[in-house]
C-alpha cells in the first residue's frame, strides 16, 4: 500500500511555483466567452439589458418611417392618377326609381371629381330585364338627371344596356374600353347584392375602378 501511494504521488507531481508563475503569465486577461461577446456587439456594454429594446424600438421607428414613406408614395400615385382623369363612367344597376343610397352617393362622387379634375360624365343604366318590363324605368331616369344636375352638370352621357343576357360586370367593362374611359365609379351596394361580380372587376375592366363603402 506504501508503495502504491508514492507511485501515484509521483505521477502527479504538484506544479512548482515557477511554473504556476509561467502559465498565469499566458492566462488571457478576460475570458474567452466574454472577449467574443464584446467583440460581437456594438455596445460597450455587453451585458446591458437595455440595449435590446433600444435596438427594438430603432427597428420599429424605422420600420415605421418605411411604411409612412410607401403610404405617403401610395397616395401621391394616387392623387397623380386622379388629376389625369377626364371621363367618368357611372354605372346605374339598381332599379329603385328614385335610387338607392349606395347609388346617389356614387353620383355625387362622380360630380364632384369631375368637377373638380374637368371630366366628362357617362351614365350607364343596365339591368338584365327589357326596357318594356321595367314599369319606372322613366322615372329612374329622371332621377338620374336630377341628381346629376344637382352636383352641377346638367349635360352628360346616358346609356341603356337592358336585357342583353350579359354579366353586369361584363358590360361595364366593354363600355369602358369603347369609350377609353379613365374612372370607374361603383357602389359596393352593387357588389353586396351580387348584381356585380367584385372578382371580375379587374379582369373586365381596363381602367381603374374606385369601389364607394357603404
Amino acid at each position: 500500500m506504501a508503495f502504491s501511494h508514492s507511485m501515484l504521488s509521483l505521477s502527479q507531481p504538484k506544479p512548482c511555483a515557477a511554473a504556476a508563475a509561467a502559465a498565469d503569465a499566458w492566462r488571457p486577461p478576460v475570458p474567452t466567452r466574454r472577449l467574443a461577446f464584446t467583440v460581437y456587439s456594438p455596445s460597450p456594454y455587453p451585458f446591458s439589458r437595455a440595449e435590446p429594446a433600444s435596438a427594438v424600438a430603432t427597428l420599429r421607428r424605422s420600420k415605421g418611417k418605411a411604411r409612412a414613406q410607401m403610404h405617403e408614395s401610395g397616395s401621391a400615385l394616387a392623387a397623380d392618377a386622379l388629376t389625369s382623369v377626364k371621363h367618368v363612367l357611372l354605372p346605374i344597376t339598381d332599379r329603385n326609381p328614385y335610387l338607392s343610397e349606395g347609388t346617389r352617393q356614387a353620383a355625387a362622387t362622380t360630380t364632384a371629381l369631375a368637377k373638380k379634375y374637368g371630366a366628362d360624365i357617362t351614365v350607364v343604366v343596365i339591368d338584365d330585364k327589357p326596357k318594356e318590363s321595367i314599369p319606372e324605368h322613366d322615372a329612374q331616369l329622371s332621377s338620374i338627371r336630377w341628381h346629376l344636375s344637382e352636383g352641377g352638370f346638367k349635360e352628360f352621357g346616358l346609356m341603356e344596356r337592358l336585357g342583353e343576357g350579359k354579366m353586369p360586370t361584363a358590360i361595364i367593362g366593354e363600355i369602358a374600353d369603347d369609350l377609353n374611359l379613365d374612372l370607374v365609379v361603383l357602389s359596393m351596394e352593387a357588389i353586396h347584392s351580387k348584381y356585380v361580380d367584385g372578382n371580375l372587376l379587374a379582369e373586365f375592366i381596363p381602367c381603374p375602378v374606385l369601389l364607394l363603402p357603404l
